[in-house]
């Protein structure tokens, strides 16, 4: 049932990028451009999941257990560290530089843009080598 729900979910969070046009990077680059052409639409799908998720969040945030769960998996580590600064820094300047993160990307694939498969290639790409070097750097 989790898998279930995980991909029902899933479907209709792609299908909001969609429609918001977060899959544009044109448009999500217009959103980040402050000082040029700022293009202000984004913040209204910022506001319009606020709206919804955190009266959901506050419900459930005090249940003893999810319903599909045996427990809550809340991380608890609240450590700023070099390792979260750096990869905030690269993350950000990626979306500044593209346009995408990482879901929005996967959604577009949906839509065959090259952009986006070159994108999403390229991040799991990224992943590979973030895990082998962390695999290097343990083995010493």
């Amino acid at each position: 049932m989790t898998r279930v729900i995980s991909l029902v979910s899933g479907i209709i969070f792609g299908i909001g990028l969609v429609i918001s046009e977060m899959i544009n990077p044109e448009k999500v680059l217009g959103f980040l451009n402050l000082f040029g052409n700022w293009d202000p639409s984004l913040a209204f799908v910022m506001i319009g999941a606020l709206v919804v998720s955190s009266p959901l969040f506050h419900l459930i945030k005090n249940k003893e257990k999810p319903i599909c769960e045996v427990s809550f998996n809340i991380p608890n580590n609240k450590e700023i560290n070099k390792k979260l600064v750096l990869g905030s820094a690269i993350f950000g300047a990626g979306w500044g530089l593209g346009g995408l993160c990482p879901g929005p990307a996967i959604s577009s694939i949906a839509l065959i843009n090259y952009y986006s498969i070159t994108f999403v290639i390229s991040m799991f790409v990224g992943f590979y080598i973030v895990r082998l070097f962390e695999s290097t750097t343990q083995a010493r």
